[in-house]
């Protein structure tokens, strides 16, 4: 994994917001998320697309999801995310092949 580039005014320097939302799903998943931040993208149908989507346009959400990543993986004591997506586009974290996807509740196939 490549070092993330600290940035001294910015922490998120390089974290895609798609990345945070990843990292936390995978972390605390979306009912926790809509639990501590309760809006509709993590509460109802949650997807990756639709929290981006929204978070995007709502600037006071974005700044408790960004805060709350901060404070989680970037705080002094805690290992940085990857830099990269999961693979898959439906949010969906693949914990071996066959597996059921917990999204749609349907199997996937490495392809």
């Amino acid at each position: 994994m490549p070092e993330l580039a600290s940035h001294p005014r910015d922490p998120l320097h390089g974290i895609t917001l798609e990345i945070i939302i990843n990292q936390l799903v995978q972390r605390h998943g979306w009912s926790e998320m809509g639990r501590r931040i309760p809006v509709r993208c993590f509460q109802f149908n949650p997807s990756v697309k639709s929290a981006l989507t929204f978070l995007r346009k709502t600037p006071w959400a974005r700044q408790k999801v960004e805060a709350w990543f901060i404070a989680e993986f970037l705080e002094p004591g805690t290992s940085p995310p990857p830099t990269s997506p999961p693979p898959r586009a439906n949010g969906a974290i693949p914990s071996q092949p066959g597996a059921t996807s917990q999204v749609q509740g349907r199997k996937y196939h490495e392809g």
